[in-house]
Parts: structure tokens; C-alpha cells; sequence
């Protein structure tokens, strides 16, 4: 693939040759038009191992949009724009750990490797541990329908990054139920195990901290609403994150940078 570096800007089709923007990246690109027709991909046998990639990439792509959902209300000031991406190669890594079904139709099994997500960061920019670097513990309930977190008392001042102009800042602990996810031969798609619990979700703010007094114990008690009984197919994730504000006139003005938050256990 072609990258076009002069000063000529323009997105379409030209001859044979298309020009186009990727999103996250810098510049323009160029490639050849051409390739099998939609009919083709979904008819021809030559195209059969095509269309097994693109059936399991759309159930990844599914479980990703679950996970999203549970942080929907975080993702804005929290997440970077390749975050969807992210999330599916890592669904996709998961749906390849699935040796019971047949190519094409493999589970996308959250519940058997739930070590690929733990770790995993909204924003690739801004990473958590160093937004807080400060000691905390994350205790689920024996249901594993709540979680509490726990930040012994600490200085702002030596355990935070702070961006410049921030006054407050907010802890927050969030909890989202995910969904084993299999191939419904029926209805030709992906679907959850567990469709009553996959998506539900309960985020819990610490109250605004000044961020040049030293910080009391914070313990952050997140729970699901209407106490669910969970399964073996379904897992709790637990997310943490920090956000930054400026106070005005007793007013609290999130930052756009700074703000930083993961996936830091999974039960």
C-alpha cells in the first residue's frame, strides 16, 4: 500500500487508484482498486476460509461492543480513538483459544482465559499506573455481584500525575458483567451465554479530591443492580480509573488529558 507524502489532499477513486484516510493515522493512502466482488465472498468456495475470518471477526467485534457498553459512561474522557480495535484483536485472541467448535463458529470464551484482558488500558496514550501510582485493593463479594476498592490515605502530590491547571480529582470504581459468547447455528450470529446478565453494570465516584491535601481512605463499594446470580459463564470485570478537574465557582470542569483507566482484575 502506497502513502502519499505531497502536498496534494484528496479521498476517492482516481483511475485506478483510490485514495483514503485511516483513522488514527497521519496522511493519506493509496491502493488498487479491484478485489472479489460481495458476491463472490459470499458464494464462492474459494472464499470459504473468508468467510469463516469475517463471521468470527463480527462475533468479536460483538463482545467488544459488550465490554464498551459496560464503561459507556467512562469512554469519553478515558478512552483513546483505537480502543474499539484494541479490544476486538484481544476478543479475537480469546475466540482462537476455542478448540470445540469448528473454524468460523468458535466461542468467544471469556470465562477460560480471562488473563488477556487484565492489564488491558483505554487510552494506549495515558496509562493508569501512571496517572495513580498509589496502593489500592480490589476485593470482590463471594457472588461476585460487587466489589469494593480500597485506597489507603496518600499525598496527591507524590503518588499522581497531575495535569497542569487541574485542582480535584475523582477515583472511581466500575464493575460490568461480560458474557461467554457462542455461534447461534439458528440465527447465524453470535450470542451471549447469559443474555439477562451480559451488560450489566454499576460505576461508583469517590467524592472531588483536592489534589494538594493529602487523601483519606477511599473505599468504593460498586454493586450490580438487582442482586444477580452469577454463572460460570459469565465474568465480573472490574475496571478502575481516575479523572481530573478544575474547579470554577464551586463548579467541576473535567480535564480532556490526564484521565486514565483499566481493566485490573477480572473474577
Amino acid at each position: 500500500m502506497a502513502r502519499q507524502k505531497g502536498p496534494l489532499k484528496y479521498v476517492g477513486t482516481l483511475g485506478d487508484i483510490r485514495h483514503f484516510k485511516i483513522k488514527g493515522n497521519d496522511g493519506y493512502f493509496a491502493g488498487l482498486v479491484g478485489g472479489p466482488t460481495g458476491d463472490q465472498v459470499k458464494n464462492d468456495p474459494a472464499f470459504q476460509r473468508t468467510r469463516e475470518n469475517m463471521n468470527e471477526f463480527g462475533g468479536c467485534a460483538m463482545v467488544g461492543k459488550s465490554i464498551r457498553v459496560g464503561v459507556s459512561s467512562l469512554m469519553k474522557s478515558m478512552a483513546d480513538s483505537q480502543v474499539t480495535g484494541r479490544l476486538t484483536a484481544v476478543m479475537k485472541k480469546i475466540n482462537l483459544e476455542d478448540g470445540s467448535e469448528a473454524r468460523g463458529k468458535r466461542a468467544v470464551l471469556i470465562s477460560q482465559v480471562p488473563q488477556y484482558l487484565k492489564g488491558f488500558e483505554f487510552n494506549r496514550f495515558t496509562s493508569f499506573s501512571g496517572a495513580l501510582n498509589a496502593p489500592f485493593t480490589l476485593t470482590p463479594s463471594a457472588g461476585r455481584d460487587s466489589s469494593t476498592l480500597d485506597v489507603p490515605a496518600f499525598n496527591p502530590l507524590n503518588y499522581l500525575n497531575i495535569p497542569a491547571g487541574a485542582s480535584h480529582f475523582r477515583i472511581i470504581n466500575s464493575i460490568s458483567v461480560i458474557s461467554d459468547f457462542e455461534f447461534n447455528t439458528v440465527t447465524g450470529v453470535y450470542e451471549p451465554k447469559e443474555q439477562a446478565l451480559n451488560e450489566l453494570v454499576n460505576v461508583e465516584y469517590s467524592a472531588y479530591l483536592p489534589v494538594d491535601t493529602v487523601t483519606p481512605l477511599q473505599s468504593l463499594i460498586a454493586t450490580l443492580p438487582g442482586s444477580p446470580t452469577m454463572t460460570p459463564d459469565v465474568n465480573l470485570i472490574n475496571v478502575v480509573g481516575i479523572e481530573f478537574y478544575q474547579e470554577v465557582n464551586s463548579n467541576y470542569y473535567i480535564f480532556n488529558q490526564g484521565n486514565a483507566m483499566k481493566i485490573v482484575d477480572i473474577f
